[in-house]
């Protein structure tokens, strides 16, 4: 296993990171011996940062992740998030640290490493915040749940608006910040093949490095679309929406299928090793987070992280496949 340094925190974490969210399902609708074999297989691998969050599951992610945790006696970077987007304009600190403590007490912990606001920004506010409330309210709130021990790091989830985002990052007050990052937005390539659209993650994911701020990816399998199978594991969320992709699930299943000739061509032994192998190859990735509803998924994952960064010829290769896309 690889380990980059998270930006300004210091803090070395591995280059595939265990998201524990609702779209694999297993940290959510797992049985607790699956999730307690899954768990010790990641640490087995050298996989230190864990992702969680209160919406994955109503807490059940934090629930089974805390317990088994705390079963194998493990020491790991933990982060978790809060999400306010439906409550009311009140008192945000009130409610940030209200999440917070829910969190711990789901998760049976004093503190965590890293918490981060899992809601979009932008300069309306529009379905999250606005960059003023984030950098007036919110980012005051967490400074007072670091210095109570409740927290280590601060962080967000980079979606929203650009704008917003790039002054957000440039502030120097946050640490992390988690991307959607795969190879289904055309943006992420580099270069950019001429013509084609898609929000430039890669440019927020540049910016962000530049600021000290480290960048966790997510989504690096487009919610499973990246597998190039249409059929979803029984624990799996059955439906999910993309995030900075196409505009259906469909859409990506069949933008990921116009990748196979690289399997065919032997650059790769499966989609989601290249998918996998594509999201660590960034120097600026910290931590790629990989949700998984099986074991067996898992050890894919592990397999094609210690394959390393994809080559420049592959890489070439699929700007030429998505600029074929026109």
């Amino acid at each position: 296993m690889d380990y980059r340094r998270l930006g300004r925190t210091g803090l070395k974490v591995s280059v595939l990171g265990y998201g524990a969210g609702a779209v694999g399902g297993l940290m959510v609708r797992g049985s607790p011996a699956e999730q307690e074999r899954s768990v010790a297989r990641a640490l087995e691998a050298g996989i230190t940062y864990f992702d969680t969050a209160p919406a994955y599951g109503n807490g059940e992610s934090e629930r089974n992740l805390g317990r088994v945790l705390k079963a194998l006696g493990a020491d790991v970077v933990l982060g978790t998030k809060f999400r306010l987007g439906g409550s009311p304009r009140g008192d945000l600190g009130a409610a940030i640290t209200a999440s917070l403590e829910a969190s711990l007490a789901r998760l049976g912990r004093d503190s965590v490493d890293l918490l981060q606001l899992h809601d979009p920004v932008s300069l309306s506010g529009q379905g999250g915040y606005t960059m003023r409330q984030m950098l007036e309210e919110a980012v005051p709130a967490l400074e007072r749940l670091r210095a109570q021990g409740k927290c280590r790091f601060l962080g967000i989830t980079a979606l929203g608006e650009a704008e917003a985002l790039r002054e957000v990052l440039g502030a120097g007050v946050l640490d992390t910040a988690q991307m959607p990052y795969n190879l289904l937005n055309p943006s992420n390539l580099d270069p950019l093949p001429a013509g084609l659209p898609g929000q430039d993650f890669q440019g927020l994911m540049r910016h962000a490095a530049a600021q000290g701020v480290g960048v966790i990816g997510i989504r690096i399998l487009a919610a499973g679309a990246l597998s190039g199978e249409a059929a979803r594991h029984p624990i799996a969320m059955p439906e999910v929406a993309p995030i900075a992709s196409g505009e259906s699930y469909a859409t990506d299943l069949g933008n990921a299928r116009r990748l196979l000739p690289l399997v065919a061509e032997g650059a790769v032994g499966s989609l989601a090793e290249l998918a996998i192998r594509f999201a660590i190859t960034p120097p600026e990735m910290g931590s790629a987070l990989i949700g998984t509803a099986s074991l067996e998924q898992l050890e894919v994952a592990i397999a094609a992280a210690g394959k390393g960064p994809l080559p420049p010829p592959v890489l070439a290769r699929i700007a030429n496949l998505w600029a074929s896309r026109r």
